[in-house]
């Protein structure tokens, strides 16, 4: 057993190295959609079945799609970053209040290119097993100086940064899935979903004096972290023209960030949130469809993500890493996803869609959110497959976030106002194999 599970991590391992960084077009750090045909759709396809990628939002659909094999990936390029107004003490810890120097700060790493995969087996009329590679992403920033340089105690050496300030969050899931019709119109799924993350942040010592664990909160390199978890679906056929279907995924239980034991809630734990699906699909006419989803992402269950960012120089504060530590303040978020498609010929299909979500924050929690401008709301997509015979399709989407702003304060610098921002491009390009 040992060896098995060295082998997985070795094999997780070598993806992430395969992934850049494993960033999407993104709602918070969840992904907008799994695949080419789901991100044309703006990601509403908890109710459609046309590929082995619709595993990662209802394993249901496998049941109906046949033997599948696919792949491709996406260039991502993300523009993000935070502006700090002049209007708070400068004056740092333990006289008082820091701040960050007035200006615009912009990320570097402008461009990602991120892989997928899946593969579907009909075992026999009624069930298939597959498999899924994909991520999340969306925590990931470089900046060229040190932010939080005002932060540090000049009494205390160990604060000064000595680094570029920024952090780097990858994720990716393996998802083992197997779905069953029980009736002509219904089926359900089941994937187990195997996940690895990996972390690693810089230029954060100026939050040392605040940690539990003073050496566990910057510049320890790439940690990794391994869990899982599970992801149920059902899909339904109820008249020849409309669809339902439904879709949850636990919460995944992942490995503590045991070298970022000092900075995360809960000695490092960052766990994946639970979310679900609702939606539906409609075929207005025998080439026309609407798909229509509701995806809720429970952020606030996992403390490292949901715990308030405006507490750390307050008197009698919790330190970081604690169970109540500071974290980046974000919410639970609610996703509405609109998606059309038109069969226009049985070569071409030519998709549109667009969906809309609430801020991941509120504006009292900018100050760890410059590390993870989570600002985008919007997305809207343009998408089409080409057959070229019954067998092969290239399908290719095309996402654009506009830029979204969030201007707020922060009462640990002054408070001292500003606004962090992003916005984002997604090209993704898939060819699939049924056989």
């Amino acid at each position: 057993m040992s060896s098995i599970l060295r082998r997985i991590r070795q094999y997780f391992f070598l993806l992430l190295l395969v992934l850049p960084s494993t960033l999407f077009a993104t709602n918070g750090y969840w992904s907008s959609g799994y695949g080419p045909k789901s991100k044309g759709l703006a990601g509403a396809c908890v109710a459609m079945a046309f590929g082995a990628m619709c595993a990662a939002s209802n394993p249901a659909a496998l049941a109906v799609i046949g033997n599948r094999l696919e792949f491709g990936g996406a260039l991502f390029l993300p523009t993000r970053g935070f502006t700090a107004n002049a209007d708070a003490s400068p004056i740092g810890p333990p006289q008082g209040p820091a701040s960050i120097p007035a200006g615009e700060y912009e990320s570097d790493n402008s461009w990602f290119v991120i892989p997928h995969f899946a593969y579907n087996h009909i075992l026999d009329e009624e069930s298939a097993l597959g498999v899924t590679f994909g991520g999340n992403g969306g925590m990931n920033t470089e900046y060229d100086s040190a932010i939080f340089a005002n932060f540090a105690n000049p009494m205390d050496p160990r604060t000064l940064p000595s680094s570029k300030t920024g952090i780097d969050l990858m994720q990716a899931f393996l998802g083992l899935t197997y779905a069953f019709r029980f009736t002509p119109q219904h089926s359900i799924g089941i994937a187990s979903i195997f996940a690895v993350q990996s972390f690693q942040a810089q230029g954060l010592q100026p939050f040392s004096a605040f940690s539990r664990h003073p050496d566990k909160v910057t510049d320890n390199g790439r940690d990794i972290s391994y869990g899982g978890g599970l992801r149920i679906g059902w899909l339904g056929k109820l008249t020849d023209r409309f669809n339902l279907g439904a879709s949850y995924q636990s919460k995944l239980w992942m490995s503590r960030f045991k070298d970022y034991a000092g900075l995360f809630a809960e000695d490092g734990d960052f766990d994946i949130p639970p979310n679900y699906d609702l939606g539906f699909s409609y075929k207005i006419s025998p080439s026309f469809t609407f798909a229509f989803d509701y995806q809720k992402i429970q952020f606030s269950k996992v403390k490292a993500i949901s715990n308030s960012s405006d507490l750390v120089f307050m008197p009698g504060t919790t330190l970081l890493g604690t169970e109540e530590g500071l974290g980046f303040g974000w919410k639970d978020m609610d996703i509405y996803k609109f998606g059309w498609e038109w069969e226009y010929s049985p070569q071409w299909t030519f998709r549109a869609g667009y969906s809309q979500a609430n801020d991941a924050f509120p504006n009292t929690q900018a100050l760890f959110n410059t590390l993870a401008p989570a600002t985008v709301k919007q997305h809207y997509t343009l998408g089409f497959s080409r057959k070229f015979d019954p067998t092969h399709e290239l399908s290719v989407a095309l996402t654009h976030s506009p830029n979204a702003v969030i201007h707020g304060q922060n009462p640990n610098t002054g408070p001292q106002t500003g606004s962090v921002e992003m916005h984002q491009w997604d090209l993704e390009i898939g060819w699939s194999i049924r056989f």
